[in-house]
């Protein structure tokens, strides 16, 4: 989750919040929030009554239907990463997983894709994308980092690089303005905004970055207002709709133009692509997709860019 803050002592990469991509998922992921902070807090609803976890049939859906046949079949858990002569976590019970998954369903919402035991005695679900820890029913919810001090290793952002990781092959490259530079060899996508005040400082970071292909998704996620000239949602349309998209984005990001409103009978993906970017659990701007799937939300420096570009090369 991307945190519109200044912090010098922590030197994070800027990114703007998600604001208007899906109103529903985030009045959503807002009710679990305040469901979390509700547990976590003694204020929440009480406990329920669960049946111990050998027993499926006391675990009810969440209402409105959501019963576990319409839900994805949950993703194997990864290798532990535990050290050597380190006790590994007992293996789950046959079904376990999805009773746990089925009551976080009920109690918080948001689709399941994965429920793995930790060798700390929580479970780790991924929950739309995001890593949250409970106990095997489900009373108690905790999100943040969680460290092995044995090994040094941030546990949860190691796995948050898997959960976030994309097929780039599978991305629609044709609703993304195209920029090639030098021979183009490398290639990497990136998900902007063109009101983003860290994009713009991205773009100038970048403009050096030679022989690649960059495929820039516009974004418009701060706002949507299609009367304003300037709003995100308008100025991405003129971007689009502009005779040459490529030195559009450039005139807007890095010179700071502002272009003539796009027609009315223009087509453009705008809606497609901010689909597709909750799809892809996309949720600030820039967001940078390599080739090896791998992410980074945040205007990272050109020196990591180039790095993160070399190790995701086949």
């Amino acid at each position: 989750m991307n945190v519109h803050t200044s912090s010098k002592a922590l030197a994070l990469p800027r990114a703007h919040p998600l604001r208007a991509v899906a109103p529903r998922a985030f009045a959503r992921r807002a009710a679990g929030l305040l469901l979390i902070l509700g547990l976590l807090a003694g204020t929440g609803p009480a406990p329920a009554q669960d049946a111990p976890p050998d027993a499926p049939a006391a675990v009810t859906a969440a209402p409105g239907g959501a019963g576990a046949g319409d839900a994805p079949p949950l993703q194997p858990c990864p290798a532990s990463g535990n050290p050597a002569g380190a006790a590994l976590p007992p293996p789950m019970p046959a079904g376990l997983g999805i009773i746990i998954r089925d009551r976080i369903r009920h109690r918080i919402g948001g689709t399941v894709t994965s429920v793995c035991r930790m060798p700390f005695g929580l479970f780790e679900a991924v929950v739309d994308g995001e890593i949250l820890y409970v106990d095997e029913r489900v009373n108690y919810v905790l999100a943040g980092n969680a460290f092995d001090l044995r090994t040094k290793e941030n546990l949860t952002a190691a796995r948050k690089e898997d959960v976030t990781r994309v097929d780039f092959k599978s991305l629609p490259l044709q609703m993304a303005v195209k920029t090639v530079r030098g021979n183009g060899t490398r290639v990497l996508a990136v998900f902007e905004d063109p009101n983003c005040p860290y994009c713009r400082r991205f773009e100038k970071d970048i403009a050096t970055l030679d022989n690649t292909t960059i495929y820039t998704f516009l974004y418009p996620i701060l706002s949507r207002d299609v009367s304003a000239a300037d709003d995100s949602y308008p100025k991405s349309r003129s971007i689009w709709c502009a005779p040459d998209r490529t030195a559009a984005w450039s005139q807007v990001m890095l010179e700071g133009r502002h272009l003539a409103p796009a027609a009315d009978s223009c087509k453009h993906p705008l809606d497609d692509i901010l689909a597709l970017g909750q799809k892809l659990h996309i949720t600030g701007t820039p967001t940078l997709l390599f080739t090896d799937g791998r992410r980074a939300p945040g205007a990272i420096p050109l020196d990591e860019v180039e790095k993160r570009m070399t190790a995701a090369a086949p």
